[in-house]
This record gives structure tokens, C-alpha cells and sequence, in this order.
């Protein structure tokens, strides 16, 4: 399977969640601004995880039905694969240089560019999860050379 990473922007990144940025005006008058990216009210407990992924190709994505979860850079350079559907056909994949948010019930999975790349987690206490094999492995790879 052959699968080339975009960039993300809210624009092609919004069927699977929100990318993580200052939305509206900025107030320069103002010392702090505050504003809630995402909520679900629905939801209580959450949990903040660190992943190191070492991983450089995917056989499987995995998905939370009930709940969303973000991805937020560290350092490395990563690849998050998405889909909306449980078609290997229709498997996006992203750069992670950005902090996002994952809609509930977006497969994904995430691979190293590098020897290693470092994410934050955040995601709800209880995770359901399910698991969706493919038939072949999917290799991190970007355009542009940003492997």
C-alpha cells in the first residue's frame, strides 16, 4: 500500500477532527486568552499519556467509538494515518507538525520519519477500543523529503 502524507491544515484534516490552534481574533491588549478547542460535556474522567513511536510501518489501525483523543508533536517527525471508513482504500495519512484532535470513531495508527518521535496523549480514562488489520503494511513516507 502506497500512501503519501500531506500537511495538515483545519481544512483537510476536519472530517477526522480539529487541529489544535488559536481560533478568532488576538487581543494584544490582553496579557492571557483563553479558548476551549473541543468539548464534550458527555465525557468525565481523561488521562494524559506519553508515546514514543518506534514503529516505521503499520499493519493496523486502531479506533475509539465513544470517545476522541489528541496527538500533540514533542519531538520527531511522525505520520498519523486516518480513515472514517474500515477501507484500507480510503486511509489518509498526515504529518504530524501540529497538535489535533481526533473525532470519536477516527481509525488511525502513527509511525516514525526518524529513529523515534515523541507524542503526548490526551484521551478519555476508559477507552474502548477497536482494531482494524490490513492486509499490508502501510511505510512512513512524506513528500517533499521530509522523511
Amino acid at each position: 500500500m502506497n500512501i503519501t502524507a500531506k500537511k495538515i491544515n483545519k481544512n483537510n484534516f476536519k472530517k477526522f477532527g480539529w487541529v489544535i490552534e488559536w481560533q478568532g481574533p488576538e487581543n494584544k491588549k490582553s496579557k492571557n486568552q483563553f479558548r476551549i478547542v473541543v468539548n464534550d460535556a458527555k465525557v468525565t474522567g481523561w488521562r494524559i499519556a506519553y508515546l514514543i513511536v518506534r514503529e516505521k510501518r503499520i499493519n493496523r489501525l486502531e479506533r475509539h467509538p465513544y470517545s476522541m483523543e489528541s496527538f500533540e508533536p514533542v519531538k520527531g517527525k511522525s505520520i498519523l494515518y486516518v480513515s472514517t471508513q474500515k477501507k484500507p482504500r480510503d486511509i489518509e495519512a498526515f504529518i504530524l507538525d501540529k497538535p489535533i484532535v481526533l473525532k470519536k470513531g477516527i481509525w488511525h495508527g502513527i509511525v516514525t520519519l526518524g529513529q523515534q518521535a515523541h507524542v503526548k496523549i490526551t484521551e478519555n480514562n476508559t477507552v474502548h477500543m477497536r482494531i482494524l488489520e490490513l492486509d499490508e503494511w502501510i511505510p512512513a513516507k512524506s513528500k517533499r523529503g521530509l522523511k
